[in-house]
């Protein structure tokens, strides 16, 4: 164990925080979950991720940074956290924070980014030189890996495909757009638009059970979801090309996305076929912690 490189990578969640070592050769040697306990804020947040790091630390002795993912992404302007579910965190300086905690170098990305880089180097888009990776679930996300390394951009927030907008007289999103891909796309989305067509309030996959069933609102609900998943990511097979995009998330575990889902891509994608493979992931729940874990490696 001594003889392998190891890296310390940390999923830091809503309601858990998920820590990791990783070998050089990908195999795992620790792994702690703790809650989030973010009621507390953001302090008691920065105390639980040191604390957390400082039990892995036994297992990477001589590593020399730690690997952070989380919802949001550090501003360009000044490095403050921004767009995070977990708003304590908010204009916060977390990176700096935890450096100082933990005593060693942080690098913080996007949850996304990272599991979309957990998946190119250990899952469905492994030796991918351009993979995309898809998060579905209560929001709509998305990060770029590109020979093996994220892709952030500028303003750190490629691959928010999530944020561009398909439908210009669509709902309102947080963002303060309207008609962005996540509010159709989204979890609490597709069962929104059930109940508006009288349906009983159910879960996404309670609906794809009612509409392979016959429940006809059910079928004509799904049926726009697969059509609106298919616009927006013909959108990004337009622009990014990738070799492989990686389904992620609650809504990733929908069987017609991998069939209809697919047809519907190709079918507004600019070219006569469609050459990009869109798969499920592999690491399911651990690709976050995995890839932050990557990021600290890299």
């Amino acid at each position: 164990m001594a003889a392998r490189l190891a890296a310390i990578g940390v999923d830091l969640g809503g309601t858990k925080i998920e820590g990791i070592v990783l070998a050089d050769d990908g195999i795992e040697f620790a792994r702690e979950r703790v809650p989030t306990e973010r009621e507390h804020g953001y302090e008691h947040i920065v105390t639980r991720v040191a604390e957390l790091v400082a039990r892995l630390r036994v297992h990477a002795p001589d590593s020399s940074r730690v690997g952070i993912g989380t919802p949001g992404s550090l501003s360009a302007r000044d490095g403050t956290l921004k767009n995070s579910n977990t708003v304590c965190l908010n204009g916060r300086p977390l990176r700096d924070d935890l450096t100082r905690a933990i005593g060693l170098e942080v690098v913080v990305e996007n949850d996304a980014n990272c599991f979309a880089l957990a998946e190119v180097h250990a899952g469905a888009a492994r030796g991918a030189r351009m993979a995309f990776g898809v998060i579905l679930g209560t929001g709509v996300g998305g990060g770029i890996v590109v020979d093996g390394r994220v892709w952030s951009g500028p303003q750190h927030v490629a691959g928010e495909w999530g944020h561009h907008r398909i439908d210009d007289d669509g709902p309102s999103c947080y963002c303060g757009q309207r008609g962005c891909a996540e509010t159709f796309l989204s979890g609490p989305a597709l069962e929104r638009a059930y109940v508006d067509a009288g349906g009983a309030p159910s879960d996404a996959a309670a609906i794809a059970a009612q509409a392979a069933a016959g429940d006809g609102r059910a079928v004509a609900v799904l049926d726009r979801y697969v059509d609106r998943f298919g616009r927006a990511l013909a959108n990004v097979v337009n622009i990014l090309d990738p070799d492989v995009i990686v389904l992620g998330g609650g809504m990733s575990n929908l069987d017609v996305l991998y069939t209809r889902g697919v047809d519907a891509v190709a079918r507004y994608v600019f070219n006569d076929e469609l050459r990009t493979r869109i798969v499920r992931n592999a690491l399911g729940d651990s690709a976050g912690v995995v890839g932050a874990a990557w990021l600290a490696a890299g």
